[in-house]
């Protein structure tokens, strides 16, 4: 996906951070929020640069910038993902930490938002280079994280084996172990069951519930996924499950389409053994170099599923879809969402369609808290409930705003957050209810 990077980064230069606040004012103004909770609302509470120095195989040494956001804990303790990419920086964590306060709060989750991120080409590392480094992060954000305070979880280039060096690592530190402090652990030392691949499957719960409204049916819906990674990929074995056709699929190799669709277990099996969806092959696929060509896919679903600002203004007019299902964290920007509104397309926001993650991994921290251990079954008909039901708000206050549907999900986040604020301070206090006294 070089090409969709270039084009990332050329976007997130006009800043990514007040891009990802614009929607926030936008949808505050729409619904009255009292201008003192948004004023808050527009700077994280905590955060924190460090270098991390990482001790190579060979002994050598090299400094890598990391970062740690906890934007706002009006909510609960403050959750978020720790990414390692070379493209990271200071910006882009605190716009990925408002997007998780208003993702949490959309959802209805005791969390506020925070992110983490360290600027590392993750390819470039061994396996002990790796832990090294996560060790390394952990050392230098000890003070910042934990089980109460904040809480960390995979993302980009990380996975349940470095949470679990996070956790061991943290756990040193403290002189004891706290296996809450982070979520995406392996189920062997407190993970959950229906972790890996919540992502995907809370985008599936969320598309089930709205593809009525949306006017999409299985059997007549042709999809194209860019990113066929965690969330991408599991999404894509679960849309076909249920009937959709699978008519384009991109990484970081390149794009592959068909018009009478994949098979996503056999494109899953030769980007295991070769590297990228590109390298599958068979009876009317065609291969293209560029991810970026899926942009302009004849399909009827699209989604993007790997990095921020894969629709932009420069591609944006191309998208034939009629719905965009947003399964990366900010991947359409304001100048994109403007275009595609006008062409009359429908976008599904990335604060409720991505959501599935935390809301498991907000039922590991439960698990780990209570000592209690829930069973798949348990862990799905908990998701199910708590995406349905937010899709379901979000569609209905759509429909009360006479708004998009990302308009709508803001709103539901800032209602749900302005009430948390209020509540504890004397901005309004015309606006607290006195329940008695003594």
């Amino acid at each position: 996906m070089a090409n969709a990077r270039s084009a990332a980064k050329k976007h997130a230069d006009e800043d990514i951070f007040e891009a990802a606040f614009s929607r926030v004012h936008s949808a505050a103004k729409r619904i009255g929020i009292h201008d003192e909770v948004l004023q808050a609302l527009h700077y994280p509470r905590e955060t924190l640069a460090a270098n991390l120095l990482l001790r190579h195989d060979d002994g050598s040494l090299s400094s890598h910038k990391a970062w740690r956001c906890r934007y706002n804990d009006a909510l609960g303790p403050t959750k978020g993902g720790i990414r390692f990419h070379a493209g990271s920086n200071m910006r882009e964590v605190m716009a990925l930490s408002l997007w998780m306060t208003m993702k949490c709060a959309v959802v209805d989750i005791p969390f506020g938002g925070a992110k983490g991120a360290v600027c590392v080409d993750r390819k470039a590392l061994s396996d002990t280079e790796l832990q090294r480094l996560a060790h390394a992060y952990v050392q230098a954000f000890r003070r910042m994280i934990g089980p109460e305070r904040d809480i960390p979880a995979p993302d980009v280039n990380t996975d349940a084996r470095v949470m679990a060096w996070m956790a061991d690592e943290y756990g040193r530190c403290q002189g004891h172990p706290a296996p809450g402090v982070v979520t995406g652990k392996p189920v062997a030392i407190g993970g959950s069951e229906g972790r890996d691949g919540a992502t995907g499957m809370g985008a599936h719960l969320v598309l089930r519930e709205l593809a009525q409204r949306l006017d999409l049916s299985p059997g007549n819906t042709r999809v194209a996924i860019l990113g066929f990674g965690k969330a991408g990929g599991a999404l894509a074995g679960l849309l076909q499950e249920a009937g959709y056709r699978i008519v384009g699929l991109a990484d970081s190799g390149g794009a592959i389409t068909a018009k009478d669709g994949l098979n996503v277990a056999a494109v899953r099996e030769d980007k295991r053994r070769h590297g990228s969806v590109a390298d599958h092959a068979g009876k009317g696929i065609r291969k293209h170099a560029s991810a970026e060509t899926l942009v302009g896919c004849d399909c009827d679903l699209l989604v993007p599923a790997a990095l921020q600002d894969q629709l932009n203004a420069d591609n944006a007019g191309k998208v034939k879809a009629r719905v965009v299902l947003e399964v990366a964290n900010g991947p359409t920007t304001p100048a994109a969402d403007a275009i595609l509104a006008k062409a009359g397309v429908q976008v599904i926001p990335d604060i409720l369609a991505n959501a599935g993650g935390v809301t498991v991994s907000y039922f590991e921290w439960l698990q780990n808290r209570s000592g209690d251990r829930w069973t798949a079954a348990k862990v799905q008909s908990r998701l199910e409930e708590v995406m349905s039901q937010s899709a379901r708000r979000v569609g209905d206050t759509a429909l009360e705003l006479d708004s998009p549907l990302r308009e709508a999900a803001y709103a539901v986040a800032l209602r749900r957050l302005e009430a948390a604020v209020l509540a504890v301070s004397p901005l309004c206090p015309e606006q607290v209810d006195v329940v008695g006294s003594d």
